[in-house]
């Protein structure tokens, strides 16, 4: 079925994704404040996270485009299928930073600050599988940097450990699981001499370190719980996540990888709203 002009739009910067940072930003910005954050706070936080990701997307598939269009998996997206030109891409990815710095001027100044770092890195990360295998490591910390704007955007500062406790588990999350997805295009990724883990060491040692990365995830939990004194239902949300990992791992293996859309989308989307949720009902009882 053809997609309408926004459904294009829609699919290219994978809104669905949204799921994955923005439960963390607000984590951050709940953790981050004095009982529960003022709507306008939230209203302004969650439309700099939008502008940011939105851009951020739009960059990823332009600097990808002429991959994508050689890798029979992506070669049907919109910008290397000419749907979506590139000059609209660039214009709305433009655009996108935009809002993110309008929205970033009504918050506290760190915000609008650390903005010009923030652009930096998310027009950076989608290059690093050209010369690193551990780009997995960049786009975990691009999205780590979600953590630490919501908690800006609530105190101004980020002078403590917890926020970076938190950064370090959604940035060690994200890693792992794109490690995971990258297992489908190994074979691809060798052939056009890109790098990735599983690309430079092959897929169980690149497994190995995936699950390395998810135990690091959960350590940053537990370390964030302890040093802020969460309470019951947060320790209840850590394990949740703990578990949620351990079922991802078991849906992949290096000799099948049919579920790798079930592990990647359906349990990371678990993962990011059981924990956002836990932090929420915590601080709310």
């Amino acid at each position: 079925m053809k997609k309408s002009v926004l459904g294009e739009w829609a699919e290219m910067i994978k809104i669905e994704h949204t799921v994955f940072a923005l439960p963390f930003a607000m984590s951050g910005l709940i953790l981050g404040s004095a009982g529960l954050p003022a709507w306008p706070v939230v209203f302004w936080t969650v439309l700099a996270f939008a502008g940011a990701r939105s851009a951020a997307m739009t960059l990823n598939r332009l600097i990808d485009a002429g991959i994508d269009a050689r890798n029979p998996r992506t070669a049907g997206r919109a910008i290397p299928a000419g749907r979506i030109g590139r000059r609209a891409a660039m214009a709305f990815a433009i655009a996108s930073f935009s809002l993110m710095l309008w929205a970033a001027w009504h918050l506290p100044p760190l915000c609008l600050w650390l903005s010009p770092v923030a652009i930096l890195w998310l027009s950076f990360y989608s290059y690093t599988k050209r010369f690193t295998c551990f780009c997995h490591l960049a786009l975990g910390a691009a999205l780590g940097g979600a953590a630490l704007g919501g908690w800006a955007a609530a105190q101004g500062q980020l002078s403590e450990p917890a926020p970076w406790l938190l950064a370090l588990a959604v940035s060690s999350w994200v890693a792992g699981f794109d490690i995971i997805y990258a297992c489908q295009d190994l074979q691809f990724d060798r052939s056009e001499k890109l790098h990735s883990l599983p690309a430079r060491f092959g897929m169980p040692k690149a497994l190995l370190a995936s699950r390395l990365l998810h135990v690091a995830t959960v350590a940053a939990l537990a370390a964030l719980g302890a040093s802020l004194s969460l309470g019951a239902i947060y320790w209840c949300g850590v394990a949740l996540v703990g578990a949620m990992l351990v079922w991802e791992h078991s849906l992949v293996s290096p000799g099948d990888l049919s579920r790798v859309n079930a592990a990647f989308f359906n349990v990371n989307g678990f993962v990011s709203i059981g924990a956002f949720l836990a932090i929420l009902l915590d601080r709310l009882v």
